[in-house]
């Protein structure tokens, strides 16, 4: 068979590419990796963030969150920077656990340029029942911070009408 350019064209272009698809695999394989590697990371920083609040190691538990960082609690009302959320805790942090809420299971992404990442995650409590966990972390040096939690009880749908009667009537009925 006699070789023409546009034989030698259409060869050169496939493996082109093919050259191109192996390089998206490898990216992607490597890409992918990055992420189980910080997907491991953060699920480590949000453990060793359960583990320091239910053994009331205060100084692990805080230096876990970005100077900047926000906890939003259970209450519409509580939004608090770091200091903020540090003077309330205080008391906890003072017994020998200051609260403790078990993982029952963990999302998290990751951001395509691996600074960022978010969750969530259903935990358990002894005194509120099933809770859920949610927030931001930032990649600094080579450690999760956390820049957001958000605490929250999540409410059945066939209770929601009636939580929310209860919290209006109750917030009716405060004082401002």
């Amino acid at each position: 068979m006699k070789t023409t350019p546009i034989h030698l064209f259409q060869f050169a272009a496939a493996l082109a590419i093919l050259n191109a698809l192996g390089a998206c695999q490898n990216h992607r394989a490597a890409h992918t990796s990055n992420d189980v590697n910080a997907e491991v990371q953060i699920s480590e920083t949000l453990v060793a963030l359960h583990h320091a609040a239910a053994t009331a190691d205060e100084r692990t538990y805080f230096a876990l969150y970005a100077p900047e960082a926000v906890f939003l609690g259970t209450d519409a009302t509580e939004r608090w920077s770091l200091s903020e959320f540090k003077a309330f805790a205080m008391p906890y942090f003072q017994t020998e656990s200051a609260w403790v809420y078990e993982p029952l299971e963990r999302h998290i992404d990751v951001s395509s340029d691996g600074s960022f990442a978010w969750f969530d995650e259903r935990l358990m409590n002894a005194r509120l029942g099933e809770t859920r966990g949610s927030g931001a972390l930032r990649k600094q040096g080579d450690r999760w911070l956390i820049v957001q939690y958000n605490l929250t009880i999540p409410i059945p749908n066939e209770l929601a009408d009636e939580v929310a009667g209860m919290i209006r009537e109750y917030e009716s009925d405060s004082p401002d």
